[in-house]
Parts: C-alpha cells; sequence; structure tokens
C-alpha cells in the first residue's frame, strides 16, 4: 500500500506505453494520485456546443480511472475573454493548471509553460509527424511549450456552392475532389488564375465570391495563405524585412488588386461573420471557411446546405496552402499537479480521443496529425455526404497548412498578423488610391517597427 493505494492502483496509474521518438524511449508520466486531488482545465468555449459535452465527459472518464478529479472550465473566446484569462493568470501566476491557448499565445508566453517534450514525442513516435506550422507556433527555444489541440483548431479551405460554379465558372469542383482519396479531372489547372476567372464569371452573375479583406482574422488568413502559395516573405526567419524587394509579394499583390473588382463593395468592412452571412444567404458562390458555415446553413438554409462543397485552395507559383488556425493546451509552469496534467493532455491527444472530439464537433476539429485525416466522421457528414471530406488535408491534395507571416519569428509575425498588414496593404492600393511602392514603403515601415521591438 502506498498513499491509500494499492499495488494494483499504483501499477494502472502509472502504466504507459513505452515509444521511441528521434531514436529515444520515453515513458509515458504515471500518475500518482490521490482521490482528492483537483485537476483544474480551462478549455475553449467551442463553436459547436456539442464540442463542450465530449470534453467533459472524456475528462471525466480519464479522471474516474486516474483518480483525480478534473474540474473543468469553458472559456469563451467572444470579446477576447480567453485572451484576457490567459493574460491575468500569467501576471498572477495563479488560475487553472492546463488551459487552452489560440493560435499565437504559447509563443507569448513559452517562458511560463511547463516543456512537453515527453508527450509530444511519444505521440510523434505513435502518429507520425506534427504539421511543421503547429511547430512553428508552439516550440520555442528547443522546447515544445504547449501541445497542439483537437477541439478548436481549424481549416479554412474552399467552401463553396458547387452548382453556382458549375453553371457560372464552368467548374466541376465534386468532380476535381470527390468524397473518395483521388484527384479528379482539373484538379491541375485549380491555380490563382484560374480562380481569378471564376470569380470574375460568378460575379457577373451576382453571385461575388465572399472574401473578407478586412482586418480580422478569416481575411488575414486566407490572404497569408495567398502570399504563401506566391512564395512572398513580408520578413525572413532571421527577422529581416524583405516586403518591398521580395518579387512575390509584389506579384500577389497586384493580382489582389485585380481581384479586389469582383469582390463585394464592403469587403474591407467585414468581420468573421460576413463571409459566413453571404453563403448561407445565398448571395455568395464561394468563401475560405471552415464548415462551421455549411452546419449553420443546415440548420438555417438546407437548400443552401445542400449544394456546398468543401475542397482546396487554388494552387500558387510555390504550391498549394491551406489557412490553419490550431488551438494549443498548455500547462502552467506554476501548476501544482503537472503530472496529472500530463496524463490528461496526452489521453486527448490519443487517437480515438480525437476521434470523438471531431465526430462531436460535426467534423470542425482538425488533430495536428497527417495520420488522423481519415475519420469516418469526414465520409460520412452530410447532406450532401461528403460534404466535408477534403476538409482535413489529405495526400492527395499535395497542400500544406499555413500561417500569415510565417517564418518571420514569431514575436514579430504576431505583431504583423494582429495588425492585418497583408489585407491593409492590399486597400491602400484598391481602395486608397495608393501605387503598389507607396504601399509598399507603408509595409516596410511598419514591419521595421515591430521588428525593432
Amino acid at each position: 500500500m502506498a498513499q491509500g493505494m494499492t499495488r494494483r492502483d499504483m501499477l494502472r496509474a502509472g502504466a504507459g506505453a513505452v515509444a521511441i521518438a528521434g531514436g529515444t524511449a520515453l515513458t509515458a508520466p504515471a500518475v500518482h494520485a490521490q482521490a482528492t486531488t483537483t485537476l483544474r482545465c480551462g478549455f475553449w468555449d467551442h463553436w459547436v456546443p456539442a464540442g463542450n459535452g465530449i470534453m467533459r465527459e472524456l475528462c471525466a472518464e480519464w479522471g474516474r480511472n486516474n483518480r483525480v478529479d478534473v474540474q473543468v472550465d469553458f472559456i469563451t473566446s467572444v470579446g477576447n475573454q480567453n485572451l484576457l484569462t490567459i493574460a491575468a493568470q500569467a501576471q498572477a501566476r495563479s488560475g487553472h493548471d492546463i488551459l487552452s491557448f489560440p493560435t499565437w499565445e504559447p509563443s507569448a508566453h513559452a517562458r511560463l509553460l511547463e516543456p512537453v517534450d515527453d508527450i509530444v514525442g511519444r505521440l510523434i513516435g505513435k502518429y507520425g509527424p506534427i504539421n511543421p506550422t503547429a511547430e512553428y507556433l508552439a516550440k520555442r527555444e528547443g522546447a515544445w511549450r504547449a501541445i497542439p489541440a483537437v477541439s478548436g483548431s481549424q481549416h479554412k479551405p474552399s467552401l463553396a456552392r458547387f452548382d453556382l460554379l458549375q453553371e457560372h465558372a464552368g467548374l466541376d469542383v465534386r468532380a476535381m475532389y470527390p468524397a473518395e482519396d483521388r484527384a479528379g479531372p482539373g484538379v491541375d489547372q485549380w491555380n490563382w488564375a484560374t480562380f481569378l476567372t471564376a470569380a470574375e464569371k460568378c460575379a457577373a452573375a451576382g453571385f461575388h465570391f465572399g472574401l473578407p479583406m478586412g482586418s480580422f482574422t478569416d481575411a488575414v488568413d486566407w490572404v497569408g495563405a495567398f502570399f504563401r502559395s506566391h512564395n512572398a516573405k513580408f520578413i525572413d526567419e532571421n527577422g529581416q524585412v524583405t516586403v518591398r524587394r521580395d518579387p512575390g509579394v509584389r506579384a500577389g499583390l497586384e493580382y489582389l488588386v485585380r481581384l479586389a473588382r469582383f469582390l463585394p463593395n464592403d469587403v474591407w468592412a467585414w468581420d468573421d461573420a460576413s463571409n459566413n452571412r453571404a453563403l448561407i444567404s445565398g448571395r455568395s458562390a464561394l468563401i475560405f471557411n471552415p464548415p462551421s458555415t455549411w452546419a449553420v446553413a443546415k440548420r438555417d438554409a438546407p437548400a443552401v446546405a445542400e449544394k456546398c462543397w468543401t475542397f482546396p485552395m487554388p494552387a500558387g507559383p510555390a504550391g498549394r496552402f491551406t489557412p490553419y488556425l490550431p488551438y494549443f493546451w498548455g500547462i502552467w509552469s506554476f501548476s501544482r499537479n503537472k503530472t496529472a496534467a500530463k496524463g490528461l493532455l496526452e489521453f486527448l491527444s490519443d487517437r480515438t480521443s480525437a476521434d470523438r472530439q471531431t465526430t462531436t464537433s460535426s467534423g470542425y476539429d482538425i488533430p495536428p496529425f497527417g495520420s488522423m485525416s481519415n475519420f469516418d466522421i469526414w465520409r460520412t457528414e452530410g447532406p450532401p455526404t461528403g460534404v466535408v471530406y477534403n476538409y482535413p488535408l489529405k495526400p492527395h491534395h499535395q497542400a500544406q497548412q499555413s500561417i500569415a507571416f510565417a517564418p518571420a519569428p514569431a514575436e514579430i509575425a504576431v505583431q504583423a498578423y494582429n495588425q492585418a498588414i497583408n489585407t491593409k496593404l492590399v486597400a491602400r492600393v484598391a481602395q486608397g488610391g495608393e501605387t503598389i511602392d507607396q504601399a509598399l514603403t507603408w509595409a516596410e515601415r511598419e514591419l521595421r517597427n515591430f521588428a525593432r521591438g
């Protein structure tokens, strides 16, 4: 007997598979907890209501099996309440043991987060590599500061009315990207040149593409992926500002100014809900968004939902990229229950738990492992059946995840992201009447200020 536990209890609580990652044997953390141990978790308040339920269920299940009282709070991102909570707890050095951290926050709070290389190493050993964008965002000073989460992580690929694209632009996107592990005819022509022609034709028919160009994340994300597909660097990996002399930035800017002529006149003021409303109302032929828009249409506008299809973004000279906005699970360095916290996060990250989270969110949640892109929910969800099959990246997409302003050092990139430098650059030319050289000079000045700190 030890701490009131039998030998069998001790073995069950401390058991863990040994995985080999990078040639090093890693042992799962043993959770030696008394029945009164409390683990406090603050998770993101999911847009899909059932997403909270499955997190509560999984935490309770793990807690029962490990004799830990897991207390769960859900913190909304509305009004940036989650960011305010993170900042307050970081300042007070007190709060939850585990918190959900939005995209840039693990980097911002890296020195207050417990390294989780042991968990990440075991997960990689079981499921293969984590996508590089998640690593860029969560790995600082050689250590993983947070675990890429399943719950809340999203892609923003093309979400379109397949009937309108076929009628007005001659694009059969269901044939191009069927609900199967293969690419169909026309994929080799799905590039930004084809996209521009399709945008012009759909606009002429009264069904503009709903592409926000303001300062909110939907706009910054899709424009960031567009520039990445042109190999455009605003700031390089060493923190040097390259925006004015980078040929990809100039070429991309010229293209976006042309594209803007075929977008709704008010896209410069759109927020993150505006493009959703444009598709759901039947006024738009295409947006870039996760399947939450389709899910709302299924409830509120079923005639629209049954004509929707999800497929990758167009390709540019540097390849095909998908906007990726991940959440992370982090453990504060001042947590009193780090071992239990690590045990829970490893459980939430395994394939079975990830599948349950993604299934409950109707396919919204994206695991960080490419090997988990084949959950049944993406094949069976509808109507139409297969509508979100191509939402997770699959090998035949030949695409990569991206985050705007990478590969700049994260502490600089986040400032450019929050200030929406990429969309403001376009607006200064397309709306403000500046020349391309004037706009690039402005962007260079802004980015130099960020780089100087």
